[in-house]
């Protein structure tokens, strides 16, 4: 009788899910991609701006050099390395910008796969589900794939 009890408290339902896999069929997944890039290509385009400035006036500096006076030399030598150090910071800015665009454009979707998933895993007594993306899950036995039930729910081919 012990041993009956002691496989029922044992006997739960597991599932796993490649959540990677869901994610590139998502419809919004390749509109938020689209979205991104977009704004990536954006914030390239005000680096290669900034860029081009920096180019010319490096290139008129080099060629006006010779005949420069010291103090003026000078000024455009401080003009030149204060470009630098705003590209310097607009690049990172933009790589956190980047980045914050893409927190923002995938928080929903990640959401609403979280929701599908619990709601699948309630509504078929499963006790754990593990994602096989992660890498986690290093031996899984008598595990069920909800990725169809979860592609239902989220009303994906």
């Amino acid at each position: 009788m012990l041993f009956v009890l002691a496989n029922l408290m044992f006997a739960q339902k597991l599932g796993h899910i490649n959540s990677l896999q869901l994610l590139q069929k998502m419809p919004d997944v390749v509109s938020a991609e689209k979205e991104l890039e977009a704004h990536g290509k954006k914030l390239q385009t005000q680096i290669q701006n900034m860029y081009l400035e920096y180019e010319k006036k490096v290139t008129e500096f080099k060629n006006q050099e010779s005949e420069l006076i010291p103090a003026v030399k000078e000024m455009q030598l401080k003009e030149i390395q204060d470009i630098q150090q705003r590209l310097q910071v607009a690049e990172q800015s933009a790589q956190q910008d980047l980045l914050k665009k893409k927190e923002t454009i995938y928080a929903p979707i990640l959401k609403k796969v979280e929701d599908a998933i619990k709601l699948v895993a309630k509504e078929n007594s499963y006790r754990y589900v593990f994602d096989t993306s992660s890498g986690s899950v290093l031996y899984a036995e008598d595990s069920d794939d909800i990725s169809a039930l979860v592609k239902k729910k989220l009303n994906i081919n």
